[in-house]
């Protein structure tokens, strides 16, 4: 019982490590997106 009650948080914390990741990756998606923008717009002018 105790080994299954383990391996179900151990699979709980695999998922919320792998969301937490992927949540960074889209923030970090962005703000380059935006500095790689910002900055193709500056050189235009």
């Amino acid at each position: 019982m105790i080994a299954l009650l383990l391996a179900n948080a151990a699979d709980e914390g695999r998922r919320v490590v792998t969301g937490m990741l992927l949540t960074g990756l889209v923030f970090i998606g962005v703000i380059a997106l935006g500095e790689t923008s910002r900055r193709l717009r500056h050189r235009r002018k």
